[in-house]
């Protein structure tokens, strides 16, 4: 498992989507959070503004990537 490690009490999906390289710009993760390929502890959330804390996992679809296989990091 991944680890993106934050200063702050929260950081917002999009943002941690950005911090981990998931995604390039905010405009591709606003997408890819829109279409239900984002899951935030285990359920699919449609929520770009969502805070995220210590500890959350965050796993991207595997549809996105070649081996099919979900990203997945944890806040730390």
């Amino acid at each position: 498992m991944e680890y993106i490690k934050i200063h702050t009490d929260f950081i917002k999906l999009q943002q941690a989507l950005k911090l981990a390289n998931v995604v390039g710009q905010g405009s591709d993760a606003k997408i890819i959070i829109q279409d239900g390929l984002v899951k935030v502890n285990g359920e699919i959330c449609t929520m770009r503004g969502k805070k995220c804390v210590a500890g959350d996992i965050i796993a991207v679809s595997g549809e996105l990537y070649d081996n099919g296989q979900e990203f997945v990091f944890e806040v730390k």
